[in-house]
């Protein structure tokens, strides 16, 4: 107990002195919200990695995918990786930096606004993201609560109002450069303890051979074995449906996006791009091969509920409970307690950061007519506010575990934002071509379907054909649905809707062809 006081109390205090520190960084609101677009690529990559993954990918993702695919699911650490990360970062990084500074736009509201002409767009992307953001910032607490029942004899409340106190007072003080600074030292932690604790794992269950032999005896139903150790998994549609919401989705996050506004050059996008991928692929990756081996621990107590169902977030927990038998078992959960706490704080404070300015800057401010000033004062309430509220709900939900599950909650955040937003997005940094009403188009079937699927989810609507009974099944599939739709219906409105003014767009993609000096090593000189 000494330890894991000793370290939360040494992470706590690193994290509210570099809030203080980087209070010279935050006197304006570039500077609060983008860090004065001059952070490298260690903090950057870092804060991208630390607000992709959380408690929600730890305790939840990790722990009912890896029930539901075994080790296959360690694909899906590695679509992050490669999709979400890589690709990501290659696509929209360079194009986003320019463009969002040429239009001196610093949210994704405000980007749609100036990028198509429209104050409206900008109002109504504002209110999707206020709306969305919240179930999912809520549902970072909610991976810590058998963490925290299992290491501490202390009310779960105390520890996310603990929580979200001390993650108030840095990004309140800090803005970004405290979030991307504390998102670096939490990038760390992260590394260190998901190594940690794969290692410890397979070492209680006789290393990496014995563990997967012990996962193959595992009866899927089918009468076969060895399907929990497969290749591809006992579904590999289903799999592949995960892959694509938790991969693809990070696209069309404005928490995520916001990223690329932030970073300082050319080379830091070069630099930033590998140390993502690689960060992604340890953390991701880790926890989903993790998780691949939540079935060998389905006889521990509370993990099979009464009704039949499996209590996925008890699964990683109960992992972890049985190190405590050794004795360098209390020195790994404690690092793990830190690891998910790095986690759930870094994308906890992305995310009020995301809502605050957002709230601010697009939808109250959409005139003008506040100073810099009351700009910062109304954003730091906003901050406390969006932390207060997330942490009433998880409270809320945590007596209620029956509401639903943290993965679910994510996934319905995602489904509406990346549905929304991601499209749009991606077209307008590349397509001149791109109508409004095509933007309107993908925020109406991004929220219709994320809207349907609620309804389905509570059992207000149903479906009696095969496929749309199969698509709203889970809000991860009903995600997937609303991402690709967008990405078809986009092109297909834009072909057969008013055009923005050909001067105005041009002008907009100028800032693409802006020469600049370069040294001869970067490119050579033409005869």
């Amino acid at each position: 107990m000494f330890i894991k006081i000793l370290l939360l109390a040494v992470f706590f205090g690193v994290m509210i002195g570099v809030g203080l520190y980087a209070r010279r960084h935050s006197t304006d609101v570039n500077g609060f919200v983008l860090g004065g677009r001059s952070v490298g690529p260690w903090l950057t990559a870092f804060a991208f990695g630390t607000s992709y993954f959380s408690a929600v990918i730890f305790i939840g993702y990790a722990g009912q995918f890896g029930w539901n695919f075994g080790l296959a699911s360690t694909w899906i650490g590695l679509g992050n990786a490669f999709i979400g990360s890589l690709l990501a970062w290659t696509v929209l990084g360079r194009r986003t930096r320019i463009m969002t500074q040429h239009l001196d736009s610093k949210t994704m509201p405000d980007y749609f606004g100036k990028r198509f002409n429209s104050e409206s767009l900008k109002i109504a992307a504002s209110i999707i993201v206020f709306i969305f953001l919240i179930p999912y910032t809520a549902s970072l607490y909610n991976g810590l609560s058998s963490l925290f029942n299992m290491a501490f004899n202390i009310p779960y409340s105390a520890c996310i109002i603990v929580m979200a106190i001390l993650t108030c007072i840095y990004v309140v003080f800090g803005g970004y450069m405290a979030t991307a600074i504390n998102d670096f030292i939490q990038g760390i932690i992260m590394l260190v303890g998901i190594v940690a604790v794969v290692w410890a794992i397979l070492h209680t269950n006789g290393g990496l051979n014995e563990a997967i032999c012990s996962l193959s005896q595992i009866d899927a139903g089918t009468g076969a074995l060895g399907t929990y150790t497969s290749f591809f998994g006992p579904d590999l549609l289903s799999l592949s449906f995960v892959v694509i919401l938790t991969s693809l989705g990070t696209w069309g996050l404005p928490q995520m996006v916001g990223k690329f506004y932030a970073i300082k050059c050319e080379d830091s996008i070069k630099k930033g791009t590998i140390i993502s991928t690689f960060f992604a692929i340890i953390v991701a990756g880790g926890c989903y091969f993790l998780g691949g081996f939540g079935r060998l621990y389905a006889g521990t107590e509370g993990i099979m509920l009464a009704n039949g169902k499996v209590a996925f977030d008890k699964i990683v927990p109960a992992m972890l409970s049985s190190l405590s038998q050794y004795p360098w078992g209390d020195i790994i959960i404690a690092i793990v307690i830190v690891l998910v706490l790095a986690a759930s704080m870094s994308t906890l404070s992305s995310l009020v950061l995301t809502s605050s300015s957002t709230l601010t800057l697009d939808f109250i401010d959409h005139k003008k007519s506040m100073s810099e000033n009351k700009k910062l004062l109304v954003m730091r309430i906003f901050i406390a506010f969006f932390i207060a509220v997330s942490a009433i709900i998880a409270i809320i939900k945590d007596s209620f575990p029956g509401l639903t599950f943290i993965a679910q909650m994510m996934g319905v955040s995602w489904g509406a934002l990346a549905g929304s937003f991601l499209a749009p997005f991606m077209y307008g940094l590349y397509w001149k071509k791109t109508t409004k009403a095509s933007v309107w188009a993908c925020f109406a079937f991004g929220v219709g379907i994320t809207l349907v699927q609620l309804m389905c989810s509570f059992r207000v609507i149903s479906f009696n054909n095969e496929v749309l009974k199969y698509l709203f099944a889970s809000s991860i599939r009903s995600g997937v649905v609303s991402m690709v739709g967008g990405i078809v219906i986009l092109p297909i409105v834009s072909l057969f809707t008013p055009q923005i003014p050909k001067n105005n767009i041009e002008e907009m993609f100028n800032c693409y062809e802006k020469k600049v000096l370069v040294p001869v090593k970067e490119t050579l000189e033409e005869e």
